[in-house]
């Protein structure tokens, strides 16, 4: 039987994912994460895009995280999102919609113009452009 930890996912709304895995990979402040069991206790934040964790046996699951924080404890490693999805929920369509309508904002400011929301809006969609590109990797390698 393999090492494993257990990992939660969690979004503002509900918890998406809940097991034993081998690592959890995210992005976090300060770069590219691995986490393994037995690793040191950490909270750190993480930005926008794609949590991936390899299960017992090797298979991956992938998941978008839109920021939030990850936590490690002695057997347990918990991501806090505000927005957490399962990768086959992204919609391509929809996120490219979304960072050309917040491009548009950012190039057109009006009187009422929210550089803060349209950046935010950019950012968002990038970072799941970001992770669908990233799942379609792992599709190809396998």
């Amino acid at each position: 039987m393999a090492n494993t930890v257990h990992c939660d996912i969690i979004s503002a709304e509900d918890e998406i994912f809940s097991g034993a895995v081998e690592i959890v990979i995210a992005t976090g402040d300060l770069g590219e994460l691995g986490i393994l069991p037995g690793h040191a206790p950490l909270l750190t934040g993480i930005k926008s895009g794609a949590v991936v964790l390899r299960l017992e046996g090797g298979e991956e699951q992938t998941f978008y995280a839109s920021g939030g924080y990850l936590e490690v404890q002695p057997g347990i490693v918990t991501i806090l999102a505000d927005t957490a999805l399962r990768a086959d929920d992204l919609d391509e369509a929809q996120a490219k919609l979304a960072q050309q309508k917040a491009e548009q904002e950012l190039s057109d400011k009006a009187a009422d113009f929210d550089f803060g929301a349209a950046q935010a809006n950019l950012t968002e969609a990038a970072a799941q452009l970001r992770a669908i590109r990233k799942i379609r990797e792992q599709a190809t390698r396998r």
